[in-house]
């Protein structure tokens, strides 16, 4: 795939951060909740989120800024592109010593992802992709799983989502539920095609699912929240409505059978 001069730019910022979150890895970050429930934060999120801040706005000056680690402001809406990060993507995994946490990092321009990596370090898997030229792992092109039959696909989601109240008649389909904590890790095994779909039917940040909604939709795959509507980026409130992902047929299957 050829790399545009952002996605390169992406690649380098996230193998720097897997080195620096290895440095944490086992234990030895500190760590605390955010408050209003928000979730644990270590030490190694903040030190990846400022690093990657000031290596991207440096070589983009122009470039908005949404992290999940900075504060936010409102600087980025009157930008054209705009970085999205998720400094470390399943924190709750890298705090119990899983390896299933991902750097996510993506350039949107004027509301659409233009480029995206998601970097999993410690499983040396780098996914990447750039609009109009597919999506890569380690440098391999990907495709999405072309399944066309609904009953017995394998979607990548967490529990709650199968709650009968969020289907059609209250009857969830006969599909294999599997689950990875971080959301950029859900999208980009889909984009792999190990998994048939992936989806999450909360409000949904955007800085977990913006750099894998491209791998997805660059492996030829479906892309949209859980109103069929394709995602937009850098909102005022950088939430989507949720997030249903995989090949067109599943994808289409699922949204039809949401209540």
């Amino acid at each position: 795939m050829p790399e545009t001069d952002d996605l390169s730019l992406l690649i380098d910022a996230a193998q720097d951060a897997g080195k620096i979150a290895a440095r944490y890895f086992h234990g030895f970050a500190d760590r605390w909740d955010k408050p209003g429930g928000q979730g644990p934060v270590t030490e190694a999120d903040l030190a990846v989120d400022q690093m990657l801040r000031e290596e991207l706005t440096a070589a983009r000056p122009g470039y908005g800024w949404l992290s999940e680690e900075t504060e936010d402001g409102a600087e980025r809406l009157s930008a054209e592109h705009v970085f999205i990060v998720d400094p470390i993507d399943g924190t709750r995994s890298f705090i119990e010593g899983s390896t299933t946490w991902a750097h996510s990092l993506a350039i949107a321009r004027k509301g659409r992802v233009e480029a995206a990596v998601v970097y999993l370090p410690l499983r040396d898997k780098l996914y990447a992709a750039a609009r109009g030229f597919g999506a890569t792992l380690n440098h391999q092109p990907l495709e999405v799983s072309k399944r066309t039959e609904l009953e017995g696909a394998t979607v990548l989601a967490a529990k709650p989502n199968f709650v009968p109240s969020r289907w059609i008649n209250a009857t969830v389909p006969p599909i294999s539920r599997k689950f990875r904590s971080s959301l950029a890790y859900r999208l980009s095994l889909v984009g792999e095609g190990r998994f048939d779909a992936m989806m999450t039917l909360h409000p949904t940040w955007e800085w977990d699912v913006a750099a894998g909604s491209l791998i997805v939709e660059e492996a030829g795959g479906a892309v949209s929240d859980r109103t069929r509507q394709p995602p937009r980026f850098n909102n005022p409130v950088p939430q989507l409505s949720g997030m249903v992902a995989g090949g067109a047929i599943i994808h289409d299957a699922l949204l039809t059978r949401l209540a």
